[in-house]
């Protein structure tokens, strides 16, 4: 019979492994409505998957399950979900796998490779907690009127820009502040800035302008990062709709409400969108 052992790690985690030859590893973290599990490696492997929970233990995926509006039905300056894949000054790129079951968190590969973004001077890693927004989804097959671009086949990207670092698979109620628009090999890639609705700050912040005044440079710096971190693997500067400028929280929200629609025409197979390749 195989035997697994249990150790607690910090903040009252706990592991439970096989042997050290053996690829079973089952980290559980316990977040405000939502458990976490990290099966078949550790973080910084590629076998590294973090799968969801419900508090009863039902197994969910953060893409399709956890609701984007947050509570559900919210409408007038609604707070949404936003379900955190990188924490703030890490550089492993994570991100929800949208083709597999239950769609985990996991570590991009990409050449055989594990992904990490470089410190591109000044910066070092990620300089914002990054997430996604669930049960959204950039249309592929969708023409943005105002960017001239199709959607980039995954859920909208969000921003947090508070003062705690997140961590990895935590879900927690954001703000939303306004947005910019990266367009990444020809495709729209919404960038979402946003702040926990728990966060010291948010009381002062509900719009663009207010991100600027109360955090200055904090919009440059992203444009600034987003433009460059590709170069230090030999790839050009990113490009910008909107020559780089920040929309306001109304456009933002208006931008979410048609990625939720789009994220409904896929879980319902609209024909007019593609399915293939999307676990759902």
């Amino acid at each position: 019979m195989l035997r697994l052992a249990t150790r607690v790690l910090p903040g009252g985690t706990s592991m439970r492994q096989r042997a050290p030859s053996t690829l079973l590893t089952i980290v559980r973290h316990q977040h405000t409505r939502y458990t976490t599990s990290q099966l078949n490696g550790l973080p910084g492997t590629p076998a590294h998957r973090q799968y969801f929970y419900r508090s009863d233990n039902t197994p969910i995926s953060p893409w399709h399950d956890i609701p984007l509006v947050d509570p559900p039905g919210s409408s007038e300056a609604p707070l949404y979900n936003m379900v955190c894949e990188i924490p703030r000054w890490t550089n492993a790129k994570l991100e929800i796998d949208t083709s597999s079951p239950f769609n985990p968190i996991k570590q991009d590969v990409k050449n055989g490779r594990l992904r990490f973004v470089p410190n591109v001077f000044p910066y070092k890693g990620y300089i914002w907690n990054y997430g996604a927004l669930p049960q959204t989804f950039e249309d592929p097959e969708h023409c943005d009127p105002d960017t001239g671009c199709v959607g980039d086949s995954d859920p909208v990207d969000v921003i947090e820009v508070g003062q705690e670092v997140c961590e990895q698979g935590s879900v927690h109620r954001v703000k939303v502040l306004g947005l910019v628009a990266l367009i990444d090999g020809g495709e729209t890639d919404w960038k979402v800035f946003a702040i926990r609705a728990d966060d010291p700050m948010a009381p002062r912040l509900d719009d663009i302008g207010d991100l600027e005044s109360h955090m200055p440079g904090m919009i440059d710096a992203t444009v600034d990062w987003f433009t460059k971190y590709k170069v230090p693997d030999g790839k050009p500067l990113n490009a910008w709709a909107f020559d780089g400028k920040p929309r306001d929280a109304a456009y933002a929200h208006r931008v979410i409400a048609s990625t939720h629609e789009a994220w409904k025409r896929l879980v319902h197979s609209d024909p007019t969108i593609s399915t293939g390749g999307y676990a759902l």
